[in-house]
């Protein structure tokens, strides 16, 4: 167990750079190839955000299975408005850098027709890993606010899984961390 903790970094809000854009900075149990696996491996990525196959080079398929309900025991229910996908919600993209174990970069809900983007950037800090997480074009205000919790949620729980730690439950944190977001979006 190291010393960063889900609960340490709960209130490290991410921040709207434009207004298409979101940014998450977060410091991680390392090492990097190990985060770099929880960003790129289905099974390690379904413990904290979605199943689903990433093809490793620029141009390859991204899927992405989301089980929001199981991710977390003990849970409120989803809020009403995902009730839909709450069980089951996937979405496809294509994979726009791969540069292991450093730089993931991907289109986000290419079906939508109006992708986004999201860029993870992982870093060595000693025996961390200090990782930035891009999200932009984001086409909504609603858009930026479920993407805000949500990323916010997802990541806690990951920062729980690297520590080997009870991760936060997902759709109370989410509800919780949407409604903060309104307030700090403006």
């Amino acid at each position: 167990m190291t010393d960063t903790t889900a609960i340490d970094q709960m209130e490290d809000y991410g921040t709207a750079t434009t207004a298409d854009t979101l940014r998450l900075e977060r410091l991680l149990p390392g090492p990097v190839e190990r985060v770099w696996r929880y960003l790129t491996e289905s099974e390690l990525r379904a413990q904290w955000l979605a199943a689903g196959a990433i093809e490793p080079c620029v141009g390859g398929t991204v899927e992405h299975e989301f089980r929001n309900n199981g991710l977390t025991p003990n849970d409120d229910p989803p809020p009403a408005k995902y009730a839909g996908v709450a069980d089951l919600y996937c979405l496809k993209g294509r994979v726009t850098e791969y540069d292991p174990p450093r730089v993931l970069a991907y289109t986000w809900s290419e079906e939508s027709g109006n992708p986004s983007e999201v860029r993870f950037e992982l870093t060595p800090r000693g025996k961390q890993v200090q990782l930035i997480l891009t999200h932009t074009r984001l086409s909504s205000r609603d858009g930026m606010l479920s993407v805000s919790a949500g990323w916010h949620t997802h990541l806690a729980i990951l920062i729980a899984r690297l520590d080997d730690a009870d991760a936060p439950a997902f759709w109370r944190t989410f509800t919780r961390l949407e409604a903060d977001y309104d307030r700090r979006l403006g």
